[in-house]
């Protein structure tokens, strides 16, 4: 299907129009400066410092760690460049998982005991860079820790070692989850707090300011928020189904009492989807009640249903946790919920909708959660796909109370120093900006590294371009 470039938007006016065409009206600002992206966040309970302005990196998986999940040259370089982006709010830096099972890739970074030293590393070179643009007094770094569960390729790229945690009829056969195929059980499940837990503190030991304990896109922690049909501790009741969460923050206040504890949270899910006619993407067939996801309508599954994904937030505001940072779905099996693209990566499917749809589905949602539940401080996501737009957006947004910080992806790999020239007054360098070509997903799902080929020249340059370009047929 064909949408309208984003490209042919001239105006902020015609932008405000396009959305209302479409039934998903937003706010957008008609220039800058960003004054509301360039504002101090204060005064936030247990915040014992400000955070510098609105503009935050989000984690992404990494391809390019050791083979036993040590940082290389290039996770070096894409945090140093993290530092030099001028956001005072990174949250995560990227996915770091807690174990070697929970791997999402033979290349990820881990945070086991001998991964103190690279970890802590990392940090140093990100803040070193950011301090030669300015203060670091009001920069937060944070870590984030996860198990990839269902999605977990520990030991080969091509081959998946899922850990499940209920059986899954639509998704199972995806990952070659057979009939007699084990549930972590929950015993197991105590291991992983565990797991977590020491994790953390093993950041904390690192310098970071907070970890991140990773609720969204399909892994572990996500998975089990849908796990209604699971027996035991940690299925069935929203009780259970957050006895994870609720048993790792215990344990990191217990044993790293200075660390700050937030939460990356796929606020709504779909139906898995697949290629249909035209290679566009299509719901995967489904009849009667939906009982496997979270923050979608048992009944009707195409439709939120917030009733759960607030009471979770007003949860994590009880428990003292006040970082929240927000997503939807899972770039396995419905990407254009979660990143709006027109062009998918090489095992996707095109969208079924005008990605500005996605864009604002997310933001509005990211509106709804905030003034239901004002008292946490709330991150967006889904902003890449705006392109130039994407400051007449995020400055709407925070101007009117929306959202708190806008969060940036894929668009620093192509961009750093985006938010850096946003916050002071410079012209974006529409050379650099990200247009979302789903290159730097399509690498790494061929067992390449993660970067932007199309517009760093760095990775223009890098031997896996060329492999890339193959892998595409080009």
């Amino acid at each position: 299907m064909n949408y309208p470039k984003l490209a042919s938007v001239r105006s902020a006016s015609e932008l405000r129009s396009r959305l209302e065409g479409l039934g998903c009206p937003l706010p957008v600002a008609d220039g800058g400066p960003w004054t509301a992206l360039s504002r101090p966040l204060t005064g936030v309970p247990g915040l014992p410092r400000a955070l510098g302005n609105r503009l935050a990196i989000l984690p992404m998986e990494g391809w390019d760690g050791t083979a036993d999940g040590h940082p290389t040259d290039l996770v070096r370089r894409r945090w140093r460049r993290f530092g030099e982006s001028g956001a005072k709010l990174v949250w995560g830096g990227e996915a770091v998982a807690v174990r070697q099972d929970g791997r999402a890739n033979p290349r990820q970074l881990m945070a086991g005991e001998g991964h103190v030293g690279g970890l802590a590393e990392l940090r140093r070179l990100l803040v070193e860079a950011h301090a030669a643009h300015g203060s670091t007094d009001d920069l937060w770094v944070g870590l984030q820790l996860t198990h990839s569960g269902r999605w977990s390729r520990p030991n080969d790229s091509r081959k998946p070692e899922p850990r499940v945690a209920f059986r899954h009829p639509l998704l199972d056969r995806r990952v070659g989850v057979t009939d007699d195929a084990p549930v972590l059980t929950d015993a197991e499940l105590d291991g992983l707090v565990e797991d977590f837990v020491r994790a953390a503190t093993r950041a904390w030991k690192a310098g970071f300011d907070f970890v991140d304990v990773k609720h969204c896109h399909g892994y572990l922690g996500h998975e089990l928020l849908g796990a209604r049909v699971r027996p035991g501790a940690y299925g069935g009741s929203l009780a259970n189904r957050t006895r994870f969460l609720r048993l790792i923050v215990e344990g990191i206040r217990r044993d790293a009492p200075g660390l700050g504890v937030g939460v990356r949270l796929s606020l709504f899910d779909r139906l898995p989807h697949r290629k249909g006619p035209g290679d566009v993407g299509e719901p995967e067939p489904w009849s009667g009640p939906y009982l496997h996801g979270f923050g979608c309508d048992p009944a009707d599954p195409s439709r939120t249903s917030w009733d759960e994904p607030l009471d979770f937030l007003r949860m994590l505001e009880a428990m003292g946790v006040r970082w929240v940072c927000l997503t939807a779905g899972s770039p396995y099996y419905n990407p254009h919920i979660q990143r709006p693209a027109m062009v998918p990566p090489s095992d996707g499917y095109l969208p079924p909708e005008d990605p500005l749809v996605g864009v604002a589905r997310q933001v509005e949602a990211v509106a709804r959660a905030k003034a239901a539940v004002p008292g946490l401080v709330m991150v967006g996501s889904a902003y890449s796909y705006l392109q130039e737009w994407l400051p007449h957006v995020g400055e709407a947004q925070v101007a009117a109370g929306r959202v708190d910080v806008v969060g940036l992806g894929r668009s620093v790999l192509s961009y750093p120093e985006l938010t850096r020239d946003l916050v002071s007054g410079r012209p974006m360098d529409r050379r650099r900006v990200c247009r979302t070509f789903s290159e730097c997903t399509t690498g790494p799902r061929n067992g390449l590294v993660s970067g932007c080929f199309p517009l760093d020249d760095f990775y223009k340059r890098h031997p896996d371009a060329e492999r890339l370009r193959a892998a595409m047929g080009r």
